[in-house]
């Protein structure tokens, strides 16, 4: 693996998204009437993955939710 990495090769799995297509994402956010869900189904990849190439969404999904919630968040507010 050190020679690869050595030779310029890339090691690992691909990323799931360009940054054309996060930047789409991101230009879909903008309208309130886009779901997270709505995005991710139309990007072709899961939730999980939007939140891990747009950390803002995090911030903002966090701030949604009152303090008071994020201690039991598996049985929900």
């Amino acid at each position: 693996m050190a020679a690869a990495r050595a030779r310029g090769e890339r090691i690992g799995r691909p990323p799931a998204m360009s940054e054309e297509q996060v930047r789409h994402a991101r230009g879909l956010l903008t309208d309130p009437e886009n779901t997270i869900t709505s995005i991710a189904k139309l990007r072709g990849v899961s939730r999980t993955t939007l939140y891990k190439y747009l950390p803002e969404l995090t911030a903002r999904r966090d701030s949604l939710v009152p303090s008071s919630c994020m201690a039991v968040a598996t049985r929900g507010c």
